[in-house]
């Protein structure tokens, strides 16, 4: 129980290094529902959907290969860390000078014809998370959890205080959407004063033997994450191509892109959860993976993992209506019906992240890309047929059956290779009954809004308590 314990321990603080500056930029979403119109929003999810495709290339999926490397027995951890912050600075500026050349094409592109310094500024910002990924990762490593958490906040809030300070203080309509990406940029900046000593220490190298065998294990992790970026936000750029024309009355499909990329926001919080989660148990994973007990250990984790996400599904999507008021104009609310089916779709990736620890700690991450890939081309087709019929819906629909197929493609493949004795059952039953709880929530209306919300706490407190009468006792019981 005292691992269970130190990993929630680290949870909470990495969350604190992930969820709340996350959740920090969704409290931009009411500052940018108000000033913007939901064309313009159209134009900010387009090009973070980009953005985050891209970032995966950047990162040529060192992060991961870093973690694994440097805990193999008498690693020399300080050539580990320069061996990858070499081949990440040199792969992120390489393709930074590409797109930064490409930027008046790439403009005409995107649809934003004349606004090349959109992309030039994203560019920088990309390049500028690249480099501080590596430095990053090695605090997880070494447990350095509240420098994480100081890194991250002090981000979060100089991008958010100039957000603030540009739209309703120095919003000038011809910069428009553009003083996004600037507080952005301006906010990484403060990352290089952050990592000044370790960048300076930093010693670009490269070894033949432990270079190529980082290589060999990280390309396999990069296309994995290109393919899962492109499950999540494919429905993101394709939905302006797909979407009939009038398929919602006389409104553009840019307008219906703002309005699913608003909505969106709100399955975030789920994500959150997921990526919290994610930092502290990926090293968590690899440092326990020696352990005798360690499977049993992984299958009580992710069955808590399951439980923590079915509260976060219940809490989110039964208070819609009250979370509504975070989207300012009324014409966005018109989408809210998708955030329970994305939240759902984000558990499962979760499970997902979970079941693949085995092709990780396996080494056979070739696994991973086959079924990020195939998760790909799934959510490629699913969207090509379902957003024509159902619009934004289609889309939602098409990443829950994405992540959903992955999730249980790699726990069948996790169970030949290397088993865990997952509680598969107890976790397909918590998120059924919490599926239909929120849905027969959302079935009740009420007259006032005080009695929707005291019914809420309600239905809360009970779930909450029927989840300690039905786990205490598993979660006092010894691994073995």
């Amino acid at each position: 129980m005292k691992q269970l314990k130190k990993l929630a321990g680290e949870t909470v603080l990495y969350g604190m290094g992930s969820i709340v500056p996350r959740f920090l930029n969704f409290l931009l979403v009411p500052l940018h529902t108000a000033v913007f119109n939901p064309e313009e929003y159209g134009v900010i999810t387009k090009l973070f959907a980009f953005v985050a495709v891209i970032n995966i290339i950047f990162m040529f999926g060192m992060e991961t290969a870093y973690f694994r490397f440097v805990t193999k027995p008498d690693a020399d951890k300080k050539r580990i860390f320069n061996l990858a912050q070499t081949v990440v600075v040199v792969i992120s500026l390489l393709l930074s000078l590409i797109l930064i050349l490409s930027a008046k094409p790439l403009a005409v592109i995107s649809d934003i014809p004349g606004r090349a310094n959109l992309i030039i500024w994203l560019v920088i910002v990309m390049f500028m998370d690249a480099v501080v990924a590596i430095p990053f990762a090695r605090l997880r490593l070494e447990g350095k959890a509240t420098q994480f958490v100081i890194g991250k906040l002090a981000n979060v809030f100089i991008m958010v205080g100039l957000n603030v300070y540009f739209l309703k203080f120095a919003y000038d309509p011809s910069m428009g959407v553009g003083y996004v990406m600037l507080a952005n940029m301006a906010a990484n900046l403060f990352y290089f004063a952050f990592f000044a000593r370790t960048l300076f220490s930093w010693r670009p190298i490269f070894d033949r033997s432990i270079s190529t065998a980082m290589f060999s294990y990280a390309y396999p992790v990069m296309i994995t994450g290109i393919a899962g970026m492109t499950n999540e936000m494919f429905s993101r750029i394709t939905l302006e191509w797909w979407l009939p024309e009038n398929f919602y009355s006389d409104q553009s499909s840019a307008y219906a892109l703002g309005i699913f990329g608003a909505c969106y926001k709100f399955a975030m919080l789920m994500g959150l959860t997921v990526t919290a989660f994610r930092y502290a148990a990926e090293p968590f994973f690899f440092s326990t993976a020696a352990n005798k007990n360690s499977p049993q250990l992984f299958a009580k984790v992710n069955h808590y993992f399951i439980i923590a996400c079915c509260v976060v599904l219940l809490v989110v999507g039964i208070n819609m209506d009250i979370l509504k008021y975070f989207l300012r104009s009324e014409a966005y609310w018109e989408g809210l019906s998708i955030v329970p089916i994305l939240l759902l779709a984000y558990l499962f990736l979760g499970a997902y992240y979970n079941f693949s620890i085995w092709f990780k700690l396996t080494d056979k991450t070739y696994f991973g890309t086959l079924i990020t890939v195939g998760g790909a081309i799934l959510t490629i087709a699913a969207n090509f047929l379902l957003i024509p019929i159902f619009g934004y819906w289609g889309s939602s629909l098409a990443t829950l059956i994405c992540y959903f197929s992955m999730a249980v493609f790699c726990y069948w493949l996790g169970q030949k290779y290397y088993p865990i004795p997952y509680s598969l059952l107890n976790s397909l039953a918590y998120i059924i009954v919490t599926t239909l709880i929120v849905y027969g929530v959302n079935a009740v209306i009420f007259s006032e809004q005080w009695m929707a919300i005291s019914f809420h706490i309600l239905v809360v407190a009970i779930y909450l308590f029927i989840l300690y009468k039905l786990e205490k006792a598993y979660f006092r019981r010894p691994v073995e």
